[in-house]
């Protein structure tokens, strides 16, 4: 296998560090808000180079973060008037939830920045007793200037006029220095006491101080989108290889490319996003996963509806040769003996493989999936499958589908889950009904607090209870 690594700008054989085991870590979101679609793009793209490691033989330990302490979280529970700690737990929530969904399920570990304080502690005093950190009235900081590989993955000097992120602060000694720990009082609502006194931390201490708790100072891939090159993964590296003394901390990195609307990269600064929430009101999710996977990884998607249609179209195509390959095993032995060598079969095979090996190349292995549909069905209508050659068949595209996390299965329709969910929706109304009637009124709110978080808005009137979904 061969992967594309950021830091050298090359291809390069996939070495693990422990033989046939892999430690991926994949930056995380920050929970305060829905995630939108162009983080979906990065976590589905991580989901198969997981899923196609585990088919390879590789035992994966898939790592990835929630950063639930950040401005931005204690921002917008101030707007919201509540907790940030339940404001980043209700966000958490709703992305995992979008997360299952998408079918993004080889995440091992998420690991909470909260729940991992005394390891950020712990390397913020490792790094300030070996010189590389520094504190001042207003908290702690890394100095850039002690590190001399500074801007070695992004290849941004120190004084390179770009340069952004960067927090600015009259008590650092140097413009690019970035923080560890922020020394604030506990009117934010989430501290924590430490050696430099009340405060939380920075955001990329976070990552270095989990990674470092779960892989140690170097493990095999890291993972995330593009604009996290500069100034997150530079920072992770000053810090873990400051910390350790060990080079490199990653052997390979990995970006994924932007998610485009019209050009521009989708993202909640500029206002043109959609949440992963708002597409699969419309769009089933197995479409939205095809679509992310006719690109490489590495390349930029330009997103519109015409996208996702053609994307529909070439997912019906697979499932209607899977319906009649079925449909021709109906009443056949199961033990039926194995269907002697198909050039056509192995040959679709060896070339989805190699596109996999070939740095994760989805659209070439998507190829080869249609090019053996076509030949599939030619191969039936003309009679020149046998019915063990028509099982092997079946076996094969169930097993491409699983590399690439599709469901070959679905039918498309959501009558019967429309049905399913009125139904669910009608139990939980009559059971909310009836904790009010027994004036349960914390259990009742509960259950429509959880509904709201599905989109599913619960009005209580004088007679009982309307429901209505919410469509955004």
């Amino acid at each position: 296998m061969i992967v594309s690594n950021t830091m050298t700008g090359e291809k390069e054989a996939l070495r693990p560090l422990h033989g046939g085991r892999i430690n991926i870590f994949v930056c995380g979101p920050t929970v305060y808000d829905d995630a939108h679609i162009g983080h979906a793009r990065t976590y589905i793209a991580f989901d198969v180079v997981a899923r196609y490691l585990k088919a390879r033989g590789y035992s994966v330990f898939y790592l990835q973060n929630i950063t639930d302490v950040d401005d931005k979280i204690i921002e917008r529970a101030k707007k919201l008037g509540v907790d940030p700690a339940a404001l980043a737990r209700r966000f958490e929530r709703r992305y995992l939830e979008d997360m299952k969904a998408l079918g993004v399920e080889n995440v091992n570990l998420y690991a909470r920045a909260t729940e991992h304080i005394p390891e950020i502690i712990s390397q913020i005093e490792r790094l300030m007793a070996k010189g590389f950190a520094y504190e001042t009235e207003s908290g702690v900081y890394f100095d850039e200037s002690k590190f001399e590989e500074f801007g070695k993955l992004s290849h941004k000097s120190m004084e390179d006029p770009d340069r952004h992120r960067i927090e600015p602060d009259p008590t650092k000694r140097n413009r690019g220095d970035f923080t560890l720990w922020k020394k604030r009082s506990g009117e934010e609502g989430i501290s924590w006491q430490s050696p430099w006194g009340e405060g939380r931390p920075g955001w990329h201490i976070e990552d270095t101080a989990i990674t470092e708790a779960y892989f140690g100072p170097q493990y095999d891939i890291h993972g995330g989108a593009l604009d996290l090159i500069f100034p997150h993964h530079e920072a992770e590296i000053a810090q873990m290889e400051s910390v350790s003394g060990k080079a490199p901390m990653v052997r390979c990195w990995m970006h994924t490319g932007f998610l485009n609307v019209k050009g521009e990269k989708m993202s909640k600064s500029l206002g043109n996003f959609i949440t992963i929430r708002e597409l699969l009101k419309t769009w089933e999710p197995d479409v939205f996963r095809l679509a992310v996977l006719s690109a490489h990884y590495r390349t930029p998607i330009d997103f519109s509806e015409g996208v996702l249609d053609q994307s529909r179209r070439s997912l019906e195509r697979i499932r209607q040769l899977v319906s009649t390959i079925d449909q021709r095993l109906k009443g056949e032995a199961d033990d039926l003996p194995a269907p002697k060598e198909d050039e056509g079969l192995e040959r679709a095979r060896t070339e989805f493989f190699e596109a996999m090996d070939d740095d994760f190349n989805t659209p070439n292995a998507l190829r080869v999936v249609f090019g053996l549909v076509r030949d599939l069905n030619r191969r039936m209508d003309e009679g020149d499958l046998s019915i063990e050659g028509i099982r092997a068949a079946g076996e094969m595209l169930a097993e491409f589908g699983e590399v690439l996390g599709l469901d070959l299965y679905a039918e498309g329709s959501r009558e019967e889950d429309d049905k399913l969910r009125d139904g669910l929706l009608a139990l939980l109304q009559e059971v909310r009904q009836r904790l009010r009637e027994k004036r349960e009124w914390e259990l009742a709110d509960e259950i429509r607090e959880r509904l709201l978080d599905l989109d599913i808005v619960l009005e209580d009137k004088n007679q009982g209870t309307n429901r209505d979904r919410d469509r955004g």
